[in-house]
C-alpha cells in the first residue's frame, strides 16, 4: 500500500510517497540541498571553531613603554632660624645707666647698647694709676741710686716687682671701667632686649639677643630611609608659606651624625641664600622643602595594577596584533603607582595598563584610550 504525506522545510513542501527504504536517500539529499541554499540566500556562513573563540573585542586602557626617571619625592617641614644667635652679657655687676637700643633694631658689631654706672671701678682706677706712677718714680731711684753703689741689687728687685705689681692692677681697674660699655659682638638685629635703665644686674646677665639675619637655616626631620639619599652641598627646594610667590633654593649644609632614638629621624640644616632676609624671609617662618630622593633615570616602568602575579612570577599582558599577549617580567622598586621593569619589555611596546588577572592570553582587545607615564614618583 502506497501512502502520500507532506514533508514542509525552507518555505517548501514535498509530496512523498511511502515506498521503499531507498526513497528515504533521496528525501534527505534534497533536504539538505534545500538547506545550503536556504543559508547562501540569507548571505551566511557556517560557523568556525576560530571565531567563536575570538569572541567580541574588549575595550581597555593601555601604556606604552617608554624610559622614564623613577624617584621619591621628599616633603619635609621645618622653622627658620637664624645660624648664629647671640647672648650678649655684661661683664659686671652694676647698675644699668643708658639703653640705647630697641627690639627689632639692626646694629653693627661694635655698637653700643647700654653702659653701667661703675663709679666705684672708676674710683679705683684713679688710685691704681696714681700707685702706678709712684711705683715707677721709686723704681728711677732705685736704679739711680745702684748705679752709684748706694742701694743693693736686691733693693732694685723690690723697686721693679712694686713697679710690675701696680702696673697690673692699674690694667685689672682700666678692664673693669671698660665693662661699663656693653657693646655688640657682631652685626645683626636686636631680637630680644632684657633690661632697662636703673636695673641692678649681676655679671654674666644677658641684657640682650642678637641675631644674625645674614646666615638662615632651615632644620628639618628626615626619616632614615630618605636621609641616605642627601649628601652636604646638595640642593632642595625651599618654599615659605608666608611668601607663596617665592621660591629659594636652599643647600645641605650639615646633616647631624645621630638619629633620634624614638622617631627614628636625622635632623637636616638646611642653609638659605644670603638675600632671603632681603626677600622677606625671617626667623620663625613655616618652611616646607623638597627634594627628589633615590632617583632612577631612563628606567622602564608600568603601572602597578597592570602587574599580576602567579606560579611563575610576575607579568603583564602586552598587546600584538589586537590581542593579549602575556609577557613575564622582573620587577624592582616602586614609586606610588609605578613599578620598575628590571627586565621582560621592550621600549615602544604596548601593555594593559590594568586589570591582568580578570583578562587572558589571546583575548581579542581594542584600545580605547593611552595612559601617560611621565613624571613618575
Amino acid at each position: 500500500m502506497i501512502g502520500l504525506f507532506l514533508v514542509f522545510t525552507s518555505g517548501v513542501f514535498l509530496k512523498v510517497s511511502q515506498r521503499p527504504q531507498a526513497t528515504w536517500w533521496r528525501i534527505r539529499g534534497v533536504l539538505a540541498l534545500l538547506v545550503m541554499t536556504s543559508v547562501a540566500a540569507c548571505g551566511g556562513e557556517a560557523p568556525t571553531a576560530t571565531t567563536l573563540s575570538a569572541g567580541p573585542l574588549v575595550p581597555v586602557a593601555a601604556i606604552e613603554i617608554q624610559p622614564r626617571d623613577l624617584y621619591r619625592q621628599l616633603s619635609v617641614s621645618g622653622t627658620v632660624e637664624a645660624r648664629v644667635r647671640v647672648r650678649v652679657p655684661t661683664r659686671s655687676a652694676g647698675l644699668v645707666e643708658t639703653v640705647t637700643v630697641e627690639e627689632g633694631e639692626h646694629v653693627a658689631a661694635g655698637r653700643v647698647l647700654a653702659t653701667l654706672d661703675l663709679s666705684e671701678a672708676r674710683a679705683e682706677l684713679v688710685r691704681a694709676r696714681a700707685e702706678e706712677n709712684s711705683a715707677r718714680l721709686e723704681f728711677r731711684r732705685a736704679s739711680e741710686l745702684r748705679e752709684r753703689g748706694a742701694v743693693s741689687a736686691s733693693q732694685l728687685d723690690a723697686a721693679r716687682v712694686a713697679l710690675e705689681v701696680a702696673e697690673s692692677e692699674r690694667a685689672l681697674w682700666e678692664t673693669r671701667v671698660g665693662f661699663a660699655t656693653v657693646a655688640a659682638p657682631i652685626a645683626g638685629v636686636v631680637s630680644a632686649r632684657h633690661v632697662e635703665p636703673g636695673e641692678a644686674v649681676q655679671a654674666q646677665a644677658t641684657l640682650f639677643e642678637l641675631t644674625a639675619l645674614d646666615e638662615l637655616v632651615v632644620r628639618v626631620g628626615v626619616s632614615e630611609l630618605d636621609v641616605v639619599h642627601l649628601g652636604v652641598g646638595q640642593t632642595l627646594a625651599v618654599h615659605i608659606d608666608a611668601l607663596p610667590a617665592l621660591e629659594l633654593v636652599g643647600t645641605v649644609r650639615r646633616i647631624f651624625p645621630v638619629a633620634e632614638s624614638v622617631s627614628r629621624q636625622t635632623t637636616v640644616e638646611i642653609a638659605l641664600p644670603g638675600e632671603a632676609a632681603g626677600l622677606g624671609v625671617r626667623p620663625g617662618f613655616l618652611a616646607r622643602v623638597r627634594a627628589r630622593v633615590d632617583q632612577r633615570l631612563d628606567v622602564l616602568v608600568v603601572p602597578v595594577a597592570a602587574v599580576g602575579a602567579d606560579d611563575d612570577g610576575h607579568y603583564v599582558f602586552a598587546i600584538d596584533d589586537g590581542a593579549l599577549v602575556r609577557r613575564n617580567i622582573e620587577i624592582g622598586v616602586t614609586r606610588a603607582e609605578w613599578v620598575e621593569v628590571a627586565a621582560g619589555l621592550r621600549v615602544g611596546e604596548k601593555v594593559l595598563a590594568s586589570n591582568p588577572i580578570e583578562m587572558r592570553a589571546g583575548q581579542a582587545v581594542r584600545v580605547v584610550s593611552m595612559r601617560n607615564g611621565a613624571d613618575v614618583r
